[in-house]
């Protein structure tokens, strides 16, 4: 069966499944509440609890024909719990990032939909975390928001906005550009958009034509400028900063993500000056995990081998001692051939 809410997108279900909460099946729950002669609605409720990650609506639940004092019976009796003040999840263990996703859409009402970061970490932005989901909803909508499902009227609410399949959350691209207006600071907006393009979740170029239609709001330069960054081949927030910092040094200006290959295969540069034969690899917190250790020491003995130099600049030492770095960065640029035209 398809709703309003499900799309055909049939997600394995969670530890604390719909069905596990019944042993034997539904039938011992459907005998408590029914006689022959009334509909069978828990067939329908599983449908939708499969679809939606054991989590239903209030609004389904009494389609389905469950009545209001069987939903009570079943949340006194602490097999079901609440989300919210419209959704509630059909089994008693924690509640999954999925769960919370559906039960914020439900929250919002039947045109809401998960927005900015939220919608992209539904949809599998790694290593970003929401505390609050956002939820948008069309002007004129009722707004019912809760600590933890923040709902709210948009006049960029867009029904074409919205992805096709699974939970209602909008496409990465526009979620990237709102979910940058909407961030706490200036840097949560950069890295936003930043690892949105460098995940794979959106392109520059369908970021870029997003941030386009944003007329007015006080981010809005700062968002083109990152899509600048970002079309030009920048593809983390390091590299962002470098190259800033880079020009406002009077420093030459870099080739982005230049492509490399060895007998190991094909890799890409953060930065490379190929007339001076200088690499900057920017060392984000990725670099120290171990499955990058081993790949990042073969690939500068590559390059050392080929008669390249290389620089290496943390993130952390971006932050702490910046001077020091780019005056490495400047020396080693004058040791291989460069000379300041002023």
């Amino acid at each position: 069966m398809t709703s309003e809410w499900s799309t055909g997108e049939v997600p394995d279900p969670p530890l604390h499944s719909f069905s596990a909460t019944c042993p034997g099946g539904l039938r011992p729950l459907q005998a408590a509440f029914m006689t022959d002669n009334e509909p069978d609605p828990w067939t329908t409720i599983q449908e939708f609890a499969i679809a939606q990650s054991d989590v239903v609506s209030r609004r389904q639940l009494y389609g389905a024909g469950l009545t209001r004092w069987q939903l009570a019976a079943q949340l006194k009796a602490k097999r079901w719990q609440r989300l919210g003040d419209q959704a509630v999840c059909l089994h008693n263990g924690p509640v999954t990032d999925a769960q919370h996703h559906w039960a914020a859409v439900f929250q919002g009402g039947p045109r809401a939909k998960l927005d900015g970061a939220a919608a992209l970490v539904a949809g599998g932005l790694e290593r970003y975390a929401v505390d609050r989901l956002r939820v948008s909803v069309p002007r004129g909508a009722q707004a019912r928001r809760t600590p933890k499902y923040d709902v709210r009227q948009t006049r960029r609410w867009d029904h074409a906005d919205r992805m096709p399949t699974g939970v209602p959350r909008a496409r990465p691209a526009p979620a990237a550009v709102r979910g940058a207006l909407w961030a706490v600071s200036d840097r949560q907006a950069t890295y936003l958009l930043t690892v949105t393009v460098q995940q794979g979740m959106a392109t520059a170029e369908a970021v870029g034509v997003e941030a386009l239609t944003v007329k007015r709001h006080k981010r809005r330069l700062l968002v083109h400028e990152v899509v600048s960054e970002l079309l030009d081949g920048a593809r983390s927030l390091g590299e962002i900063d470098v190259a800033r910092e880079l020009r406002s040094r009077g420093l030459p200006s870099p080739t982005r993500q230049a492509a490399r290959k060895d007998d190991r295969g094909r890799y890409f540069l953060d930065l490379y000056w190929p007339e001076w034969r200088l690499v900057l690899e920017i060392d984000g917190i990725h670099h120290a995990w171990a499955e990058y250790v081993v790949s990042d020491a073969l690939r500068q003995n590559s390059l050392a081998i080929a008669g390249d130099t290389v620089l290496r600049l943390p993130l952390l030492g971006l932050r702490l001692r910046p001077d020091d770095f780019f005056e490495q960065i400047e020396e080693a640029l004058r040791a291989n051939g460069w000379a300041d035209a002023a």
